[in-house]
């Protein structure tokens, strides 16, 4: 049997990014749920007449009704309202919460078996509302936050560096925001760590930039990305499709692991079919466990916001 992946809110541009990929690598059947039902089937109708020219047998369809998704393997979650123009994710917070209450009873009658991937911002207090709300358990959601936050990190070291990013290896944990953990000494160029290659101050100048990098585009494009965070979310699919046991920076109940409970943030997970199939803990220096316990306050006080 095929497998299937649903994407709600995939008629905006995250969505159709994750769509899209996931059909031209043939990992699925792939189903656009949105409430701009003529939009989500235009979208993968055009995303489907792609699949006889790149080779690949994957079906699309798109609308507002659920029961197309019935079955699915995984969901993604794109819905939400994206970031403008000196909006914080911390702005969202509530508008977007609104939306994951309406979608997670639709995920519990149609798809009770499926791992969720949230990506809507603020990513972290969204993954942990959906965990409330469809009362799945915790290995069956990771948020999509640090295969992303990682690949800025990358990018940013090999333009630094002029070397191909294939050699760049970056590892950021944290919540998903300004109070991400970039930690350059897990953070490799051909397996010799950075701080080996750059000075602290180019290191710190890459780490903040990572840490803005959402805004960054943002301001240049007039709203949020959607290329590199909708290749992340389809790259967690493949991992879970393919059963990869690959390890990817993801957003996670914790329950103790890095002395943190009862939240989502983001660190290193093995990632298979069964979805979260081990938490990858690290030792962290005095100052990085500071870092991280600080990102996870910043994570908690929006949970608290929104009472999840």
């Amino acid at each position: 049997m095929k497998r299937k992946v649903t994407v709600v809110g995939g008629a905006g541009n995250v969505g159709a990014t994750v769509a899209r990929s996931i059909a031209e690598k043939e990992l699925a059947d792939v189903v656009i749920i949105d409430i701009a039902d003529q939009k989500a089937a235009g979208i993968a109708l055009d995303i489907y007449e792609t699949c006889p020219i790149i080779g690949s047998d994957s079906r699309v369809i798109g609308g507002s009704d659920w029961s197309a998704a019935a079955g699915s393997d995984i969901v993604v979650i794109t819905s939400g309202k994206p970031r403008k123009p000196g909006m914080s994710r911390d702005d969202l917070v509530r508008d977007n919460f609104e939306i994951m209450k309406s979608i997670a009873p639709k995920v519990v009658e149609f798809c009770p078996n499926a791992i969720i991937i949230p990506v809507a911002n603020p990513l972290d207090a969204m993954a942990q509302a959906l965990y409330k709300l469809t009362k799945f358990p915790r290995e069956r959601i990771l948020g999509m936050a640090g295969v992303l936050d990682s690949a800025r990190m990358s990018t940013f070291i090999a333009m630094e560096l002029g070397v191909s990013v294939e050699n760049v290896t970056s590892f950021v944990l944290g919540g998903h925001g300004d109070t991400m953990v970039p930690l350059a000494r897990f953070s490799t160029v051909a397996g010799i760590p950075i701080t080996e290659l750059l000075s602290k101050e180019k290191i710190d100048a890459i780490s903040a930039r990572t840490a803005n990098g959402g805004a960054e585009i943002t301001k240049m494009v007039g709203t949020s990305a959607w290329y590199a965070p909708g290749a992340a979310a389809a790259s967690m699919c493949e991992a879970i499709l393919r059963d990869k046991k690959k390890i990817l920076p993801c957003s996670v109940y914790l329950q103790g692991e890095y002395g943190i409970r009862d939240l989502f943030v983001g660190v290193p997970v093995k990632v298979g079919a069964r979805g979260m199939e081990q938490i990858i803990e690290i030792k962290l220096s005095a100052e990085e466990d500071a870092a991280l316990k600080k990102s996870a306050g910043a994570v908690k006080e929006l949970v608290d916001v929104i009472g999840m």
